[in-house]
């Protein structure tokens, strides 16, 4: 997958707040099953199974099946992308930020 496939795949996937609650649960844990997820999450299964399949697409999470589960853990490289993404815009707000704080120290010495 291409840069700009990457940052899109990503974005689309964090883009659902289900999925991105889904992402923070897996992150707090080693791993998961998607029926301890389905716990407390006010989805159904089925609904939490294509959310992370989402993810996984996206390279957010990775899975484990073991026996009759599937266990799911946080793929913190996944993110690369989108930090790659902002970084390269960073210069950008930075410079944007520091004159702004001249601009309010003209306006309000």
């Amino acid at each position: 997958m291409d840069q700009a496939a990457a940052i899109t795949t990503a974005m689309r996937a964090l883009a659902d707040p289900t999925r991105r609650a889904l992402l923070e649960r897996v992150t707090r844990s080693d791993e998961m099953t998607v029926a301890d997820l389905t716990r407390g999450s006010g989805v159904t299964q089925g609904a939490v199974s294509q959310h992370l399949k989402h993810l996984k697409q996206a390279g957010l999470v990775a899975e484990r099946p073991a026996g009759r589960n599937v266990y799911y853990r946080a793929q913190p490289e996944g993110l690369k992308p989108l930090v790659d993404w902002m970084d390269h815009y960073a210069v950008f707000w930075r410079d944007r930020f520091d004159n702004l704080k001249s601009l309010l120290k003209e306006i309000d010495p």
